[in-house]
């Protein structure tokens, strides 16, 4: 038979009647698997989220001659490309990218666009609705087999199809020609994109960043086939790894910087450039400054005539990207990451000077660095930051931000943004450049763990270092919008509304709570660090991350996927309810005596307040007989009985029960609900009355079998003064006002941000509880 221990009767210190906004199921769905959501596994992709024992993926190699119009800011190109089918499919056509066609005069992309008219309009916003009538977009002069025979094709928007004189079969390989050109159009007009050239007008030169730029091979995958959805502007790209081989014919005055290693450089530069450039391969603590401010402003003022050919050669790598000018300063140094040498490099025009000099090339090493430590060593022989007034990735070479106002100067806003720009473009050779994930059609995959790892970086650039996204609290304004504005993560590229905070933001701060709330850090890196492995050079999907991040952790993780990643719920865990309860361990006498004293102070209380023209008389007052029987009982009485039963069972605790039982510990029960809906952790800050604080952590799996309303009980041996939940602001909780008791007014964000950050609500130094409890 159980013992029974009796408390106190309970004490209402705290009520609050909030009502959950989402379905009133206690049990829904928020803790079933996702295994039907994901697909099966199978040969080529694991149930762990490893890849599969006939794991396979395509491969292009690319020989391309490309040569810069700098009169008439055009290229025009030859391209070989050898396609290996390592399928196990036979291919009857080839999907290509077609990716300029983005930005022709009858672009898809222009049409799907809406607009609209306002009062007032700035001529950009003009210029876009009535588009451009330039000559943009490729023109693919001949497709040729290698006996120099023409290739059918068919261009559909962005995407050629090229349909072989004979089916691809499996394990086999074709090589053909492509001849084409297209006219580089201003990336600082309302055309906008990534790729394209800037002018400057003071000195009449042109700063050229080639991507985009040749016909690229789509990817044709064991989990969809072709990748051919069209190219809008927002869902960037599938690439396929290969091997390039890349001859750039510039103007014999420019600089190039490019994907892959210079092979010529004793042709295209000269000999003082020379050495600094083979001093710089062995400096590792400050950059070396190869072609200097005061060389490139003398190239600035005169402009060549003749040509020179830079080679470049890259190995597996998804894409090649350049940039030329003649206006380039070129710094570079060495960095030892994993006991092997890369290049961190910049390129940038005086106008970014001094910020580039002093940062640029710094922060390339440190991303280097903080990346590898959590991923893989950085493979490649050389990392290089552009300076060009915008922000985009490719391997091994990135286009940045970063200009400082005309006479040198810039604000800590302006180096911020530089340095995060470069962190974030320069990882990005991590993820996709690497890990080769679908950009158009995850683009949360390359993005969202890019900005996550951003976030680390900086951190460690500096400690205070003001980061824009990664903080929990700082979705929250997107978490809690109009659910009209808001969809998953999950979705597709082109449709997503606020694209910076569903695609960039919401993920890394998803991943940033799971590190530092849900899975702990050393379980989530070794997990993360296994997914970087597992499929570097590689194409993962988002069941491979899940699965993986999962399996090398041993958390289950279905019900955090379900709500970050395929759901818009927000976070709001409101504490609407708490009661203080103790031990009763007095023995009758001693109950007795307190309820006397209690009832005595309740019958002093009524006699001095009663008002006796307004009381209609008492029983007691009306029957004499009556009277005179309870003024002779004393209610309050105690039997031998009763004191015989209370020592009986007192001597038949054991060791451990009788600890319990004389512990004098309080137990607090909180009442938590639900009103977001999206599951998370509770995390509880007990502040008590001697000043002291408590952090408790309380799993999300408590929410398994309700999820709109739990309640738990803390045994504490303190008194608590006051209750914060989330107190370091960890899970993006949209509504704070109802993380307290006693309810309290939230400081405005002005008000926040002159005060130390510390854990929200300090132990005061009355306690609430016991007030109420004095008043009961």
């Amino acid at each position: 038979m159980k013992r029974l221990m009796y408390f106190i009767a309970a004490t209402l210190a705290f009520s609050s009647q909030a009502v959950a906004q989402h379905s009133e199921q206690n049990h829904a769905e928020r803790f079933e698997q996702l295994g039907p959501m994901l697909r099966s596994p199978n040969v080529y992709r694991t149930a762990s989220g490893a890849p599969g024992h006939l794991y396979w993926q395509q491969q292009a190699n690319y020989d391309i001659h490309v040569e810069l119009d700098d009169e008439n800011q055009a290229i025009k190109g030859t391209e070989t490309v050898t396609y290996i089918n390592n399928s196990p499919d036979i291919l009857s056509y080839l999907w290509i990218q077609l990716d300029q066609n983005q930005r022709a005069k009858d672009s898809d992309s222009q049409k799907a666009r809406t607009s609209k008219i306002y009062d007032k309009m700035s001529l950009r916003q003009l210029e876009s609705i009535l588009w451009h009538d330039q000559d943009l977009g490729y023109k693919i002069h001949s497709v040729k087999d290698t006996q120099g025979n023409d290739i059918p094709v068919a261009i559909n928007k962005t995407m050629m199809r090229v349909d072989l004189p004979e089916p691809l079969k499996a394990g086999e390989q074709v090589e053909f020609t492509i001849d084409w050109s297209f006219n580089i159009h201003d990336r600082t007009s309302f055309i906008g994109g990534r790729p394209g050239y800037e002018y400057f007008e003071e000195d009449g030169n042109y700063l050229y960043t080639l991507a985009e730029w040749f016909p690229r091979m789509a990817v044709y995958s064991d989990f969809q086939g072709w990748q051919n959805k069209q190219f809008y502007g927002s869902g960037e790209f599938a690439l396929t790894f290969g091997n390039y081989n890349v001859s750039i014919t510039v103007p014999a005055d420019h600089m190039v910087g490019a994907t892959g290693v210079l092979q010529n450089p004793d042709e295209v530069l000269n000999d003082t450039e020379l050495d600094r450039w083979n001093k710089a391969k062995e400096t590792f603590d400050d950059p070396v400054i190869i072609r200097t401010q005061d060389e490139a402003e003398k190239l600035e003022k005169g402009k060549a005539s003749d040509t020179k050919t830079w080679v470049f050669e890259a190995e597996n790598v998804r894409d090649f990207a350049w940039t030329s000018s003649r206006k380039f300063i070129w710094d570079a140094m060495a960095v030892d990451v994993g006991n092997k040498n890369v290049m961190a490099m910049s390129y940038y025009a005086k106008e970014a000077n001094p910020l580039y000099e002093q940062y640029s090339t710094r922060a390339v090493a440190h991303t280097l660095k903080s990346y590898s430590a959590r991923t893989f060593d950085y493979p490649y022989p050389t990392a290089i930051s552009v300076e060009a007034s915008n922000g985009m990735e490719y391997p091994m070479i990135c286009f940045n931000y970063g200009r400082p106002d005309k006479d040198g100067t810039y604000s800590e806003a302006i180096k911020n943004g530089m340095i995060s720009v470069i962190i974030h473009e320069v990882g990005h050779n991590f993820f996709p450049m690497i890990v080769n994930s679908d950009e158009r059609q995850w683009t949360w995959m390359d993005e969202g763990l890019n900005t996550f790892m951003q976030f680390l970086a900086e951190q460690e650039w500096d400690r205070n270092y003001p980061s824009r996204r990664g903080p929990a609290h700082k979705i929250v304004d997107y978490m809690k919008g109009e659910k009209q504005y808001l969809e998953p993560i999950m979705t597709n590229s082109e449709n997503i509304i606020q694209f910076g905070a569903n695609a960039y933001a919401k993920p890394a701060t998803a991943l940033n709570i799971l590190r530092e709330t849900v899975m702990g850090r050393d379980l989530f890196d070794f997990a993360f660090k296994q997914y970087a492995q597992r499929w570097k050079f590689k194409h993962p999907t988002p069941a491979d991350f899940f699965r993986t991040m999962e399996d090398a952790s041993g958390v289950d993780l279905d019900w955090f996927w379900r709500g970050w990643f395929f759901g818009t719920e927000a976070v709001d865990i409101s504490l609407t309810d708490v009661k203080w309860y103790q031990l009763d361990n007095r023995t009758p006498t001693e109950k007795e005596k307190a309820e006397a004293e209690a009832y005595d102070k309740y019958e002093s209380y009524l006699t001095k307040t009663r008002n006796k023209e307004d009381v209609t008389e008492t029983v007691l007052e009306k029957d004499p007989a009556t009277r005179d029987f309870y003024s002779s009982y004393d209610r309050f009485s105690v039997s031998p009985s009763d004191e015989k039963a209370h020592k009986d069972f007192v001597a038949s605790l054991n060791e451990r029960e009788k600890e319990l039982f004389n512990s004098g510990l309080n137990y607090y029960e909180l009442t938590f609900k639900n009103i977001g809906g999206l599951v998370m952790p509770i995390i509880v800050q007990f502040n008590y009355t001697d000043g002291s604080s408590e952090v408790q952590r309380i799993p999300a799996y408590i929410w398994r079998k309700n999820e709109a309303e739990v309640t738990k009980v803390f045994p504490t041996k303190k008194e608590v003064a006051s209750i914060v939940l989330d107190p370091y602001r960890e899970t993006a909780d949209i509504d704070e006002e109802n993380n307290y008791f006693p309810r309290k007014n939230i400081p405005s964000r002005f008000e926040l941000f002159k005060r130390n950050s510390g854990p929200r609500g300090a132990a005061s130094g009355t306690n609430p509880m016991k007030e109420a409890k004095k008043k009961k």
